[in-house]
């Protein structure tokens, strides 16, 4: 689920502004020259966003930086197990708003900064994915069994339980490969737990 806020570069001061559907308020900032040409290191970038959004309980599932003109379009993407609400995200941006204005690694040009969630169709490739998917209906390619499609009943550290056609089956990570949500409509949300925020 989408959410931030909208800065303007204005003798330091911020005004708030609206979001647009389906994507997160976002942050428009002139960071401090950094490196010749402002070329980022999405790397380094990593670096200095990480602790701010472990420290907010959330995990990074993924960084880019983008050019729109002469400006960047940088997309945080962060989740967590309850979920990313609309408040969540307008106040992590604003945490990195202060982390990356503190630190040279956006460059010398303007950059707009957008924080959001996963949608349904981020795979599942990591055993926090496959938790947070619990009650979903999931299609994925099981090895010696070809693709598979079934529900998440539950998920640790090693495998994954399926209920595929009524059985509950048990993979391990090793063995499958990414993931993919199946979209249902209708599907009552309370089987086998509720879905989180709209995800």
């Amino acid at each position: 689920m989408p959410g931030g806020q909208r800065h303007a570069p204005k003798a330091g001061q911020s005004r708030a502004g609206q979001s647009k559907p389906g994507q997160s308020k976002a942050g428009q900032h002139r960071p401090r020259p950094a490196a010749a040409g402002g070329s980022v290191d999405e790397g380094k970038l990593a670096d200095v966003i990480s602790p701010v959004i472990a420290a907010a309980g959330m995990d990074l599932e993924s960084v880019r930086v983008s050019a729109a003109g002469r400006r960047r379009l940088l997309r945080v993407v962060v989740d967590s197990d309850q979920g990313v609400s609309l408040d969540d995200a307008a106040a992590l941006s604003r945490q990195l708003s202060a982390a990356l204005d503190g630190a040279p690694v956006m460059g010398d040009f303007p950059y707009t900064l957008e924080v959001s969630s996963p949608g349904v169709d981020r795979p599942l490739t990591d055993p926090r994915h496959w938790r947070r998917s619990v009650g979903r209906l999931v299609q994925v390619a099981a090895g010696d069994d070809g693709t598979v499609t079934g529900r998440v009943v539950a998920a640790d550290s090693d495998e994954v339980t399926l209920d595929v056609g009524g059985d509950h089956r048990r993979f391990g990570y090793a063995t499958l490969g990414a993931g993919a949500v199946q979209v249902e409509f209708g599907h009552p949300q309370t089987e086998l737990g509720a879905t989180r925020d709209g995800h």
